[in-house]
């Protein structure tokens, strides 16, 4: 038996049948929790976001355009409750140890803390560029969104979108490297 489609799914859910939001929540909750995770660096924070996330898609399901992808809107809604948190929490609260989560074991201990390490420091890197840098980084770079979907998220041109992402990668090179001094000092 054929699964029904996302979109099938949420046209079903604004006629009243929310059941189909549950299944939706399975397919999607962990692309939604991976980018709201890269963007805030708190796994604790990010659990409670998806939950919003899907709350709001419940609550504005009859703003969802029939015609349109089911995930570029999901994660419309996500980065507005990231953009929430945000501008509720001044702060970005997290450690090192919430940062090095999910990186698998090597054959050699010494790889295996370094390549820690060093995934460790880009993410520190990443939480340190501002909100509109980083969140172009994760959609093209971790969430692996095509640059036209990036551009109807964020309102803007698809050459808009890569001169973003172009910055965004200078500026975390940059930052980067100067982390890595700061660590030899």
């Amino acid at each position: 038996m054929n699964q029904p489609t996302d979109l099938e799914l949420m046209i079903a859910v604004q006629k009243g049948e929310v059941g189909g939001m549950g299944t939706l929540f399975e397919r999607h909750h962990e692309k939604i929790y991976n980018f709201c995770l890269r963007m805030t660096g708190s796994p604790a924070a990010s659990e409670d976001l998806v939950q919003e996330a899907f709350m709001r898609a419940l609550k504005y399901r009859q703003t969802f355009r029939g015609d349109a992808d089911f995930l570029p809107w999901l994660y419309r809604l996500a980065r507005n409750v990231c953009n929430d948190h945000f501008h509720k929490n001044q702060r970005f609260p997290f450690t090192g140890e919430d940062l090095v989560e999910g990186i698998s074991p090597d054959p050699s201990a010494l790889d295996a803390a370094q390549q820690r390490e060093q995934v460790c420091l880009l993410r520190q890197a990443l939480l340190r560029l501002p909100v509109e840098r980083r969140e172009v980084l994760i959609l093209s770079r971790f969430e692996f969104r095509h640059y036209d979907e990036i551009a109807e998220l964020l309102g803007c041109s698809v050459g808009a979108v890569k001169v973003r992402v172009h910055r965004a990668m200078n500026q975390l090179r940059d930052t980067y490297r100067e982390m890595l001094k700061e660590g030899e000092s």
